[in-house]
């Protein structure tokens, strides 16, 4: 009998120490995601190995671009189909604009490259040639649009909102002189930043 007994309080210790470090470790597992959701809440969460997601802006960019250059599409080249792109509210609408820039021979010269402002829904604000990035966003601004700073020719130039576009060409647009303001947000740093490349 002593010896059932003892075999029974053998297998309730054993259950009990195995059901503690269950807990513990459910507990450990908690903690951990209370922590990681807490850090992404705040905003302080290192996601910066997290991978690079198809999302809505890239579908609606992908279509525009193949309305727009439905015509250059049969001489374009695999490597010339692909475009970088980065979200920005430049008209404080809590809504971004995407600036769409290219980075290859197709869209790229000697003078710089080519590149389209899209609005939320993928309709286009302008599109703008001779243009080496990044471009700038300041902090004034034209018709409820901030102004933009791109380089041309060695050469920065001062773009504004007029009748709801930019102007096309930077080139020939207003030379800013000195440097670029500290408080411009660079935006489309293609080099720089290494942006997520996307197939169209």
């Amino acid at each position: 009998m002593k010896k059932k007994l003892l075999i029974v309080l053998g297998i309730l210790t054993i259950y009990s120490c195995q059901n503690k470090e269950k807990t513990d470790y459910k507990s450990i597992i908690k903690t951990i995601a209370e922590d990681t959701l807490s850090k992404t809440v705040a905003g302080t969460a290192d996601v910066s190995d997290a991978p690079a997601k198809e999302d809505k802006a890239v579908e609606v960019i992908r279509k525009q671009l193949n309305v727009l250059l439905e015509k250059d599409l049969p001489a374009m080249t695999k490597d010339d189909r692909f475009f970088y792109y980065e979200a920005f509210d430049l008209n404080n609408d809590k809504k971004d604009e995407y600036l769409v820039g290219f980075s290859n021979p197709y869209f790229c010269g000697s003078g710089g490259c080519s590149g389209y402002i899209l609005n939320n829904d993928g309709s286009v604000i302008n599109r703008f040639t001779v243009t080496n990035f990044p471009i700038y966003v300041t902090t004034s601004s034209t018709e409820k649009f901030y102004d933009l700073i791109f380089e041309t020719g060695g050469k920065f130039h001062l773009l504004k909102m007029k009748g709801g576009k930019y102007p096309s060409n930077p080139s020939v647009q207003e030379k800013w002189k000195g440097e670029v303001p500290k408080e411009s947000t660079k935006v489309l740093d293609i080099q720089g930043k290494k942006l997520e490349k996307y197939a169209f």
